[in-house]
Parts: C-alpha cells; structure tokens; sequence
C-alpha cells in the first residue's frame, strides 16, 4: 500500500470520529420539520402520579388531582376546559374517529376554565373538589346536591345515582372536556378530547 493511501486512511478514520463526536452536539442544534400537531390531556393524583386517583368519595371531603394540558400545535393555543359530570345513564363525549367528528357531551358544563398555552409548554392546572350528597333508602340511589370546585360552589340538584350492581357502587364520573378557541368562527370549538374519573359515593358522613 502507498504512502498516499495510508493518508487517505487516517484522514477518513478521522473524519468518521470526529463526526461520532459532533453528533450529539448536531442533535441539539438541528431543527427537524415538525409533522404531527396535537394536544395532550390528561389526569394526575395528588402525588402527580398516574396511580392513587381518588375512587371512594365521602361527602364533604377535599380531594385534590392535576389537570395536565400539552400544547404541540406550532402556535399559542387559547384552550377552554368544560367540567361536566354524569350518572351512566347520561350522555357521553365521544373520542373516536376524526377529531372534526367528535362530539362533546351534550349536558350542561358545570364549570369553565380558560388558559393560554404555549407551543410545546405545558399548562397543570390543581384541582379540589368535594361532594354534597345524601342517600334515599327507600329508593336505593344517591342525590346530589352540590359540587365545590376550587372554592366555588356548584348546584347539581338535578343528578342522581343509581346502584350499580356489577360493580357494587353509587357511581358517577366527573370530567374534563377540552375545547379550543378558533379565530375564524370567534368561538370555541370541542377539541376532541376528554379525560375523566369514576366516583363512587360511599354514602359515609
């Protein structure tokens, strides 16, 4: 082998090192084309963990959760939470197909709340909420009074519960429907996504 080829050897040898080298720092500083824009929603305990989310409710009684907002749209999104809650009898958001074929809830929101949302940021939003509610005997079902959201009271005297006899619970789900303002319309609009938890109400003082 020649001198030369010796040389282009080393040369190449050090050419692939040094790129090996470079490419985290590449990583870091190239700006691949985004081709997926969508927002994430989701439900975290008091731990701001996916684990103990609060199930047995006793009325009267504070629990606290993390209502999780994720931006990754390409632009500031203005965003709308509806807080909606249902017996298993009651309509429901829908969350498959197309996002444009969804459909919220048809029930009455109880409670709104509204925020700007960063591209790629994420917004949490803490939330305590207790229950007033008394059992009828004579019927079987639990009849809900009222709903206190982060300090603010909320009338739900028209919702009831029945008893659920597979799962053995007086249960209902408190949820979450997110919306998003669009310019066009200057409206908000069902964004297709809904996240929510099931409650059982223990019926204990």
């Amino acid at each position: 082998m020649r001198i030369t080829d010796y040389g282009l050897l080393y040369w190449t040898v050090v050419g692939v090192l040094a790129l090996l080298v470079a490419s985290p720092f590449f990583s870091r500083v190239l700006v691949y084309p985004r081709t997926e824009f969508f927002t994430e929603l989701w439900i975290l305990d008091e731990n701001h963990k996916a684990e103990n989310y609060p199930y047995n409710i006793t009325r009267g009684q504070n629990y606290t959760i993390y209502l999780g907002i994720g931006n990754r749209l390409g632009y500031c999104a203005y965003y709308m939470v509806q807080v909606k809650f249902r017996n298993q009898s009651q309509p429901a958001p829908t969350s498959f197909g197309p996002i444009e074929n969804r459909l919220p809830s048809s029930l009455p929101s109880l409670f709104n709340m509204a925020a700007f949302v960063a591209d790629e940021q994420v917004l949490e939003i803490p939330i305590t909420f207790s229950f007033n509610y008394t059992w009828d005997e004579q019927l079987s079902k639990v009849e809900l009074s009222s709903l206190r959201l982060n300090g603010v009271w909320l009338n739900m005297s028209n919702c009831t519960l029945s008893w659920d006899a597979d799962k053995k619970a007086f249960r209902g789900i408190l949820f979450f429907e997110l919306y998003l303002y669009n310019a066009d319309t200057n409206s908000f609009k069902y964004h297709g996504r809904f996240v929510g938890l099931w409650l059982n109400m223990t019926v204990s003082i």
